[in-house]
């Protein structure tokens, strides 16, 4: 098993920054691939960001310049650091890991088993 804790969110006026933070704890040797999910109320989850443990990245096309995936891998932290926020990227944000698999840790056919509780962000105009 793996557990992940999220902190770092909060409110913040459109433009500014926030950087969250997702400690791995457990069985941290199945974080492969480790990732942020975001919800906002009526949407469906999506990903924001994945890193595998040799610090490959990808992004979302919706984020791609304004946030940067990173990870500790001494400290087992995995931090989303959030620039020129919108009212958008407002939502319940989430860690996830796990082992890796055939595909890759982005490709929409991978699954992700171990799961945060989430942040809250709110960036308002």
């Amino acid at each position: 098993q793996v557990q992940l804790a999220e902190s770092g969110g909060g409110s913040v006026q459109a433009g500014g920054s926030l950087r969250l933070s997702c400690v791995a704890s457990g069985h941290t040797y199945r974080s492969d691939c480790m990732g942020w999910f975001r919800q906002a109320p009526g949407k469906e989850r999506e990903g924001v960001a994945h890193i595998t443990k040799a610090g490959s990245t990808n992004y979302a096309d919706s984020v791609k310049g304004r946030f940067t995936v990173s990870k500790d891998n001494a400290k087992n932290i995995l931090y989303l650091q959030m620039d020129s926020l919108k009212p958008e990227d407002s939502g319940m944000y989430y860690c996830a890991a796990d082992t890796a698999s055939l595909v890759s840790c982005w490709s929409p056919r991978y699954t992700y088993g171990y799961w945060g509780q989430g942040t809250q962000v709110t960036v308002s105009s």
